[in-house]
């Protein structure tokens, strides 16, 4: 069964093939058995799974029963969870409770969605590889002596090792399109302001989206078609008509136009990912699509525009850890100042550390207006840069990660290397504009990539490009080596 996509488990499901309770077991026996090996579960919810399973099965029983019912998932454990741990990957929440549902768990929770518990992640979102987290590294299935990427590792390795069908994420800066790419999944990340970011724990507010983790582009638009939604309690949510984007996935992309970013294919690209990505755009060429050479001038900025950003943003929203409210609270505080200090100090991880001071000093007074709002005018002219090229194409390619799954520990004493494994992935989160990663080959014995970048909420154009790929090729049908 766990080789199965969600779309395949949905018709077993509603056919009575199998129940959502033998499935739900089957899931949490292979968690139990596996993820030792991989680390990619933070907290399992066993009992609230299987308690959610039999509910479905009695709505599956009404045969009126909604697309996702009884399909188990698992959840980044960046969205609040009631009555589960939700940690963000930190030990400054290590003994944090939420009290109440994000609003894509109540959506998921609503559409009959099983979730078999919260996936491990890099802390508080931040990094591309997985190695920050308090709760150790998640191993990549495809090898485990490399990283899965980041910052929502877990949710990739857990369903790469088919451990969950599909995994909710989050992607700040490529955090859902680099896991995908790396560990050979489907990644969304829809259009800032199409999924609700309430009861998701902030990272860099402008940028956080919510999107997926799946085998397909068919089980990508399933989920979305759960999860997107108006929802009036995050002030960044666009009222917005909702499309049924499994609909739209049959559409041919003959006359479509693609458009191929030189800047994408430049320096620090590895050359065999660069083949596989010129191999996949010849598949395009073959079912009818055109292929446009595009520049989008200022793309190589984006680096460094968004880790100003990004950390200025950070450093904000983190100041709400104190320990005087919730989360770690040092022992024995001789006063305030010593309660701040220690708290901080001792709950947030290094890299934490690292992205607060360089936001606080970038927000700082002397410095705002060199850095932080320098920053955002370069935003707006990358920004710019996507509203000329959707002008003349429909759909943007590219690679998602410049090269396959590192080894533990090959950048980890080199932060800017590490930044730089989504300086293809960054553009969108700072422009506001959906992507997706899917598989398009192996290099090493390693998956590798690319990027399809949609305009704002074409989240169905894109599918619906993403799918017909998947249709003429058979990469997103590879499963890691040694997988049951």
């Amino acid at each position: 069964m766990h080789q199965q996509t969600i779309a395949q488990l949905v018709q077993g499901l509603q056919s009575k093939a199998f129940s959502s309770v033998e499935l739900t077991r089957h899931y949490l026996e292979r968690i139990k058995r596996l993820d030792g090996t991989y680390n990619s579960y933070i907290t399992v919810t066993e009992e609230r799974a299987l308690a959610q399973a039999a509910e479905a099965d009695k709505r599956l029983a009404q045969a009126d029963a909604p697309a996702l019912c009884g399909v188990p998932i698992a959840h980044k454990d960046i969205f609040c969870t009631h009555g589960v741990r939700t940690s963000c990957g930190s030990k400054m929440l290590d003994n944090f409770i939420a009290p109440y549902n994000a609003t894509i768990v109540e959506n998921l929770q609503a559409a009959g969605a099983v979730m078999l518990g919260k996936t491990n992640m890099d802390e508080f979102a931040m990094g591309s590889s997985n190695e920050t987290s308090y709760y150790g590294p998640v191993k990549n299935p495809w090898a485990t002596d490399s990283v899965p990427g980041g910052s929502s590792g877990g949710s990739a390795a857990s369903v790469a090792a088919h451990l969950a069908a599909g995994a909710t994420a989050s992607d700040t800066g490529g955090s859902i399109r680099q896991p995908a790419a790396l560990c050979g999944l489907t990644g969304l990340k829809p259009t800032y302001g199409r999924v609700s970011r309430w009861g998701m724990i902030a990272f860099a507010s402008s940028l956080d989206q919510a999107g997926t983790l799946t085998r397909t582009a068919e089980d990508s638009a399933l989920m979305l078609n759960a999860m997107a939604s108006f929802d009036p309690k995050d002030s960044t949510c666009v009222d917005q008509p909702l499309e049924d984007y499994r609909a739209q996935l049959d559409q041919s992309v003959k006359g479509l136009t693609i458009g191929i970013p030189d800047e994408y294919f430049g320096e620090g690209l590895n050359p065999e990912t660069a083949a596989a990505v010129e191999a996949a755009i010849k598949t395009y060429e073959s079912l009818g699509a055109t292929i446009k050479r595009i520049s989008l001038p200022h793309s190589n900025l984006a680096v460094a525009a968004y880790y100003v950003i990004a950390p200025a943003e950070c450093s904000a929203n983190l100041s709400r850890f104190d320990g005087a409210r919730y989360g770690y609270r040092c022992e024995n505080p001789k006063d305030l100042h010593d309660l701040y200090e220690r708290s901080r100090s001792e709950g947030f991880g290094e890299e934490v550390k690292r992205r607060i001071l360089v936001g606080t000093y970038a927000l700082s007074a002397g410095y705002y207006d060199a850095y932080y709002n320098k920053a955002q005018q370069v935003r707006r002219l990358i920004k710019q840069d996507f509203v000329q090229a959707f002008e003349e194409v429909d759909v943007i390619l590219g690679p998602t990660s410049p090269s396959p799954a590192f080894a533990f520990g090959a950048k980890t004493q080199d932060p800017v290397s590490m930044y730089l494994e989504d300086i293809f992935t960054i553009p969108t989160n700072l422009a506001g504009l959906p992507g997706v990663s899917i598989p398009c080959g192996l290099v090493g014995g390693k998956p590798v990539g690319m990027q399809l970048i949609g305009n704002y909420f074409a989240e169905g154009q894109l599918l619906n490009v993403a799918h017909q790929f998947q249709v003429a090729t058979d990469f997103h049908q590879q499963a890691a080596p040694g997988i049951e």
